[in-house]
């Protein structure tokens, strides 16, 4: 029998609701519990992919090609379990798929309304592809209140009617805020975001209530009774240092034992969470610092690249050292010798990005990195900086460039409108919707006898995600191999370059994929492992 968890959130947005979904489903996990999570979007968008960083934060990307919210980063990261297609819906989705079936007739003439055409169609969304689990989480996303979100909150309710308790269970996140004028924690919001919710039908099984300092037992009952909820379900969630401590502090407040409760289901065991302590142990206590440069242009919204910097702190775990990240606007790398400024730093890396703002910065940082023997990592648009890098610098190609920043006479890296998935060949023609249209999802790439790359993954063939819209011109290879960089990844059919490298370099790596949405805390990314092991090895140097 599938049980479903509705994880909302109130009073305000960005307390956590992802990393409260993922951890629950650890939790379950350690119990024995199979689990999937999934995420509903109030907002209008198909997916996240046409948005802006800077708005939406991250794209994360499944191995079915889904752009989807960051969420179901942390999902991944926190339970091992692989995402798909079906585990994120937004309202435009939603509302393209009722569209879809009205032009087609499948409504038979009738009137098509938000009840019971859109609900219907988000309870099918939630219910989709769940048998033969044990349980489901299921995200909403926004803030109890927005209008967005309703149709999203009348949905859940009717499946909460349909499923019974025995089936279903309401979470809600809220925050109750210490006002240091007055000398207490405040109630009244959590109070006021619970009628909320109550207003539009939905009572909440549990409250889990986000707060900086521990909650006094005489606040919890004050809760339990203006929401009415048992007070063993009002679950304090304290800042914490580090989010992978979170599983181990729900667990002592309490919150997967209340979740069996509701269910029926036996909670006297203690599960086993033994290797989410010894990461805890690893990131309060490493046993030494490296400082990495990353070289982006989203730097002022750090969510922008949420998988990467949780990468970057697995590879530290990996090696047992905290993970100092520089977030450096690539834009002030144009100024006459700013990229001095990286100088001391253990590590380089260039990450993904979109446009030609900022480029030169990346260039020069690349070039930085290989002239002074730092330890660089390039990703996607990174790689693609580091292969224009070589082919002005060293290949005596000084009009090199993308199709990407318009025409070119030397389109080292440029649009690419056909490529293989399988025994499929998919197209996109260069004036088409962006949305959707990239090479998304997971593709294969064979590695080069004797390489770096080879070694550290230690296999001959891998699979990584994409998500990109212009790829390495391969007929360059012999011109930018001559110059002593390596094309050490190739697509099975040698056509698309996935990786280079420089063998006299001591670490020097470039691919075209995003390996930072495939490393979790308990599995680093083998790439990531690597850079921060090559970067300790550097700051013995330096």
């Amino acid at each position: 029998m599938t049980r479903f968890v509705f994880i909302t959130g109130g009073v305000v947005s960005s307390l956590g609701k992802g990393i409260a979904s993922a951890a629950l489903g650890t939790l379950l996990q350690a119990r024995g519990y199979s689990v999937r999570l999934r995420k509903l979007d109030p907002y209008l968008n198909v997916d996240p992919g046409t948005m802006s960083p800077y708005q939406h934060g991250e794209v994360y990307v499944t191995d079915d090609g889904a752009e989807t919210d960051l969420d179901l980063g942390h999902y991944e990261r926190f339970t091992g379990v692989a995402a798909n297609k079906a585990d994120n819906a937004t309202t435009g989705k939603i509302y393209s798929e009722v569209i879809a079936k009205e032009r087609r007739g499948d409504y038979l003439g009738a009137t098509v309304q938000v009840i019971p055409h859109i609900t219907d169609a988000i309870k099918e969304v939630v219910l989709r592809q769940t048998e033969g689990l044990d349980f489901v989480l299921v995200e909403i996303g926004g803030t109890v209140g927005d209008i967005e979100s309703l149709p999203f909150l009348e949905a859940i309710r009717q499946l909460g009617n349909e499923l019974t308790p025995a089936r279903a269970m309401f979470l809600h996140l809220t925050l109750v805020p210490y006002i240091s004028s007055a000398g207490e924690l405040k109630t009244k919001p959590t109070q006021h975001s619970v009628k909320e919710l109550q207003n539009v039908g939905i009572q909440p099984n549990m409250l889990i209530c986000r707060c900086d300092r521990p909650i006094p037992e005489n606040e919890r009952r004050k809760i339990a009774s203006f929401c009415n909820v048992r007070t063993e379900a009002v679950i304090p969630a304290l800042d914490i240092d580090t989010i992978y401590a979170v599983p181990i502090s729900y667990h002592e407040a309490g919150m997967d034992r209340e979740v069996l409760r509701h269910f029926q289901l036996p909670f006297e065991d203690e599960p086993d969470l033994s290797h989410w302590q010894r990461i805890v142990d690893i990131a309060r206590q490493p046993e030494g610092t490296v400082r990495i440069a990353v070289v982006g242009k989203y730097t002022n919204l750090l969510d922008s690249y949420k998988s990467l910097a949780e990468a970057l702190t697995h590879g530290g775990i990996a090696n047992r050292v905290r993970v100092q990240l520089d977030w450096v606007d690539s834009e002030i790398f144009e100024q006459p010798n700013a990229v001095e400024q990286l100088d001391g730093v253990h590590g380089i890396l260039v990450p993904g990005g979109f446009g030609e703002r900022g480029t030169i910065g990346k260039i020069e940082a690349v070039r930085f990195a290989r002239e002074r023997k730092v330890p660089f990592f390039g990703i996607c648009f990174g790689m693609q900086m580091a292969v224009i890098e070589c082919a002005r610098n060293l290949a005596n190609l000084p009009g090199a460039s993308s199709t990407e920043f318009g025409p070119c006479d030397i389109p080292i890296v440029g649009l690419l409108t056909e490529w293989a998935r399988g025994n499929e060949i998919e197209r996109r023609a260069a004036g088409g919707n962006l949305g959707g249209t990239m090479r998304l999802g997971a593709f294969p790439a064979a590695l080069t006898e004797g390489s770096l790359v080879r070694e550290v993954y230690g296999a001959p063939q891998i699979q990584e995600r994409h998500r990109h819209r212009y790829e390495v011109n391969i007929h360059y290879r012999d011109q930018l191999e001559a110059t002593g960089l390596r094309f050490s990844g190739l697509s099975p059919d040698g056509v698309l370059p996935e990786i280079i490298e420089y063998p006299d370099h001591p670490w020097f790596i470039g691919v075209q994929y995003h390996p930072e949405l495939k490393s979790k805390p308990l599995a680093p990314h083998p790439l990531f492992e690597g850079f921060i092991a090559a970067a300790v090895k550097q700051s013995r140097l330096v």
